[in-house]
């Protein structure tokens, strides 16, 4: 199993050093910029990229634990533009973008 995943607006992966599935939604348009991150099962991540439609897998994805979202809209933010809910998950997913980068 390849240990990273994308689709449009998502992109899924495996940490090999926790052992854990994440997986990110960011929307990004004129009005402004959402992102939300994941903790997700095995089985999510290995049902990723079966649908045509990314919506779907972004459906899935959704049913996953969330551990952070930032919502900053030319609307307004829809309650803090920074919550985390999970500051372990965050941080190891912040860690994997960063050995992904480097």
């Amino acid at each position: 199993m390849k240990n990273e995943k994308k689709g449009n607006n998502w992109t899924a992966f495996y940490d090999p050093d926790t052992g854990r599935y994440f997986a990110e939604i960011i929307y990004t348009s004129r009005e402004g910029r959402e992102q939300y991150d994941y903790e997700i099962t095995r089985d999510i991540y290995a049902r990723l990229g079966a649908f045509d439609d990314d919506t779907d897998n972004e459906r899935l994805i959704k049913t996953g634990k969330m551990a952070y979202s930032f919502e900053n809209t030319m609307y307004g933010t829809l309650g803090p533009e920074r919550t985390v809910w999970d500051d372990e998950s965050h941080e190891t997913i912040n860690r994997r973008r960063k050995k992904k980068n480097d």
